[in-house]
């Protein structure tokens, strides 16, 4: 069945008002067929109720044996009357020209079969065809008169072929109008369509994509069939820019990464590779020598960090789960200011802490590096003099770790990427020594993984860097 419909919507639809029409069309003209054909056959019937009485006068005026017989008044043509006592019968017949004819014998027996109960019943008479009769018995005579159906049968008949002519003009022009209509319809769906395929057209693979393709608002009316089908393409597409913008931005994100990395190991590799020429040249040197270990060592240990927050931060990126152990958030932010304390004297270190402890479940280890790295950061890109505060509270269901200073702050075009791998400040926060700028990476790394964030907010004078994370008491 399948296969004898249209591929196409529009052909399935076309062809659904089509044979809709077409049914309408068989089923209103059967039913007026019906009707009409009851309508026709029950005049008919009046009509021969009412010319028992004149057809029985006449017969009887006639009489019996008499050839002297003439048309009985107000009689219609084909008009067959009969009347019997049992032994004899006369019979007439109304010819198309008034004139009465003899009716055969035959015709005749089979009309004084016509039960006499008053009902109208139907006969098929040879040479006349089909017809109506009727038979009352009155003073031992049965008096039958039957008239033909010609008329309503041709009635009928005209009516059938005007039906089917009609029927099939209608089927015609609802096929005409509905594939007309239907294509209007169908238009937005089309148009839905073409957006897709252009969609469809554009290089998705790789790079910047500038997906500007959108339907109009016409098209996205929720109340609407195809605009709820516009509507959710214009969230797919949406949705897809989104996704397409953030693996490009991640792509760049990755070459950048590379491309940082590759610079940060190319110094101290090449530094290695210096000093390792300068000890083979001079091996006789003790001083030479072991300054260039010294050297080698140094780099060595500072490619080895480097290494390691790489290497953890895509450990994190992989999802591989941490420690998940309670944590005293205020002894560890004790602990590292200490640390920070004793490596560097030229700053004014605080602490801000609640009277109770305030914990977090996770790994220590990872804790204490964020704080560690706030901390470091503050060390690096203030001027010697500023006071540095860590604090810890508890807020809600969160606990909150802060670390402020009042130092000249983080220029706002720096704010936006200062927690991206390899970002840098600039001279308005000069550091006493270099890093790689994965530090405050590994501070939101490490804080997101344990559930939480890391943000800054900061202006001259106040800078705070804070690490939200989950609440344990």
């Amino acid at each position: 069945m399948r296969r004898l419909l249209p591929a196409s919507l529009t052909g399935r639809l076309v062809v659904a008002v089509v044979a809709l029409t077409a049914l309408v069309a068989l089923l209103v003209g059967t039913s007026v067929t019906l009707v009409m054909r009851s309508y026709l056959t029950d005049r008919l019937d009046q009509q021969l109720t009412e010319s028992v009485g004149r057809a029985r006068a006449d017969l009887l005026r006639n009489g019996f044996g008499d050839d002297d017989r003439r048309p009985p008044p107000g009689q219609s043509d084909g008009l067959l009357s009969l009347i019997t006592d049992g032994q004899r019968s006369i019979a007439t017949y109304i010819d198309t020209e008034g004139d009465l004819l003899a009716v055969p014998s035959r015709v005749q027996a089979e009309l004084v079969d016509t039960p006499s109960d008053g009902a109208v019943h139907h006969h098929d008479l040879p040479k006349y065809g089909s017809y109506r009769a009727v038979a009352v018995t009155e003073d031992g005579l049965t008096t039958v008169v039957a008239l033909p159906t010609r008329d309503v049968d041709e009635t009928i008949a005209s009516l059938l072929w005007w039906e089917v002519l009609l029927g099939l003009a209608a089927t015609v022009a609802a096929g005409l109008a509905g594939r007309a209509i239907v294509r209007h319809q169908l238009r937005p769906l089309r148009e839905v369509a073409q957006a897709a395929h252009e969609v469809t057209e554009l290089p998705l693979s790789s790079g910047k994509v500038d997906m500007d393709v959108r339907l109009p608002e016409r098209l996205t009316d929720p109340a609407t069939e195809v605009g709820a089908v516009g509507d959710s393409l214009n969230h797919l597409l949406d949705h897809v820019a989104t996704s397409l913008d953030a693996r490009h931005a991640s792509e760049q994100q990755l070459r950048r990464f590379l491309a940082d990395a590759s610079h940060e190991l190319r110094t101290p590799l090449a530094t290695i590779a210096g000093y390792a020429e300068l000890s083979r040249r001079t091996p006789d040197d003790a001083t030479e020598l072991d300054q260039a270990m010294r050297k080698v060592e140094s780099e060595a240990s500072r490619m080895s960090g480097l290494v390691e927050d790489m290497l953890l931060l895509a450990r994190l990126d992989a999802g591989r789960p941490l420690e998940r152990e309670p944590v005293d958030l205020t002894l560890l932010v004790m602990e590292a200011l200490d640390d920070a304390r004793v490596v560097d004297a030229e700053r004014t270190w605080r602490l801000d802490l609640p009277g109770e402890p305030v914990g977090t479940v996770g790994d220590e280890q990872r804790l204490h590096q964020v704080v560690t790295n706030l901390l470091g950061n503050a060390t690096r890109h203030t001027p010697p003099g500023t006071t540095v505060t860590a604090g810890v509270r508890a807020e809600g269901d969160r606990a909150v770790v802060t670390v402020h200073d009042d130092g000249p702050g983080v220029p706002a075009p720096l704010q936006r990427t200062i927690f991206e791998r390899f970002s840098r400040g600039d001279s308005s926060r000069t550091r006493a020594s270099g890093g790689a700028g994965l530090g405050l990476s590994l501070v939101r790394a490490i804080a997101e993984s344990h559930g939480g964030s890391a943000s800054l907010h900061s202006v001259p004078g106040d800078t705070t860097f804070t690490v939200t994370l989950p609440l344990h008491r």
